[in-house]
């Protein structure tokens, strides 16, 4: 993984921040349907253990597990699950844009139809909040949202995130 040096807020002190584009690849943009939270919950494990070569039921029940402190809905259409899963060596991360919005009891009551998974190694540490927040920055405005929502596929999001730096 490589970070480089951003600037975390405007006309702020650079520090490290993790962008989108440093955990999430372009074979990581999918589309996907479902139709509740934990249908959702399901796929997203499925292609995490595609890509990942680890248990599909160690992932979704490492996203439940999470999930049952509190929702990871940040609110504008956007999700945020993430989890500490074994076994995993580098922090990963999956965007999906749903077919169709579905109910996620997100913070303002919207409904979902983005998707930024996060999953890290377990002795992640303050290392993985540290990430979580920085790629919660960079999708919090409406602009990307908006953006990724309309883009033609894959590549072009992930064009966007590497712009999103």
């Amino acid at each position: 993984m490589s970070l480089a040096t951003r600037p975390s807020q405007p006309g702020a002190q650079k520090d490290i921040c993790m962008i989108p584009s440093d955990i999430i690849r372009p074979r990581s943009i999918v589309r996907l349907s479902a139709a509740t939270k934990p249908a959702l919950f399901r796929a997203l494990a499925k292609k995490a253990a595609e890509q990942l070569a680890l248990p599909e039921a160690a992932i979704l029940d490492a996203l439940n597990r999470r999930e049952a402190l509190g929702s990871t809905g940040v609110g504008g259409g956007l999700a945020m699950p993430h989890a500490p899963v074994e076994g995993l060596a580098e922090p990963f991360g999956l965007l999906a844009r749903l077919e169709k919005p579905i109910a996620y009891e997100a913070i303002d009551g919207a409904p979902v139809d983005i998707v930024c998974m996060v999953l890290t190694p377990v002795n992640g540490g303050q290392g993985r909040i540290d990430a979580l927040a920085c790629i919660a920055r960079h999708l919090r405005p409406a602009e990307i949202r908006d953006r990724i929502r309309s883009a033609a596929g894959g590549e072009d999001i992930y064009a966007l995130l590497l712009e999103a730096g």
